[in-house]
């Protein structure tokens, strides 16, 4: 089932995400609904915050469902490793039409579980390493506008409530 993407400013992006600790059909239901919406978006990456769901849970696929052993699913993940720097642009499914540059790790190492409970530890570089961050922050209620300069982020936030009032956001 497709579900609503949150826009920015909804309350539920800001907050952070419950650990999970019931690895039962209502989680494996969830991160099919989180795939197909994320599909459906045409995103790479999907949190649990973004469709109201105040969980630490999220889902990546950088093959954007080309290449089924792309799939990943991360509960409850922490970044326990990064190195190096990157500065690329980003966007957000929850910040539609805006994208702009951030810096973050070239590479990291997040330790999560799987959808059934059991604990692993994956590497991500380039591409990965910034959307295992992205995603990690949405469980930790941050947002990449605020990873922005403070003048791209005021320009991003008056392009919001621009669209705000045109009532196209």
């Amino acid at each position: 089932m497709i579900l609503k993407i949150v826009k920015y400013p909804d309350p539920v992006l800001q907050q952070p995400g419950e650990p999970v600790t019931e690895f039962d059909d209502e989680l494996r239901k969830l991160v099919a609904d989180m795939f197909e919406t994320m599909y459906a978006n045409q995103g790479v990456g999907l949190a649990a915050p973004q469709v109201a769901v105040p969980k630490r849970v999220t889902v990546v696929d950088l093959s954007m469902g080309k290449d089924p052993a792309q799939k990943l699913v991360l509960v409850n993940p922490e970044v326990i490793f990064r190195e190096g720097r990157q500065y690329e642009e980003e966007g957000c499914l929850s910040f539609p039409d805006i994208r702009e540059k951030v810096v973050r790790a070239a590479k990291v190492r997040v330790r999560a579980q799987d959808e059934t409970g059991k604990w692993f530890e994956m590497d991500g570089e380039e591409l990965l390493s910034r959307c295992f961050q992205h995603e990690i922050d949405h469980l930790d209620g941050m947002l990449f506008i605020f990873r922005m300069s403070g003048l791209k982020r005021d320009l991003s936030l008056r392009k919001i409530r621009k669209m705000q009032r045109a009532g196209e956001w």
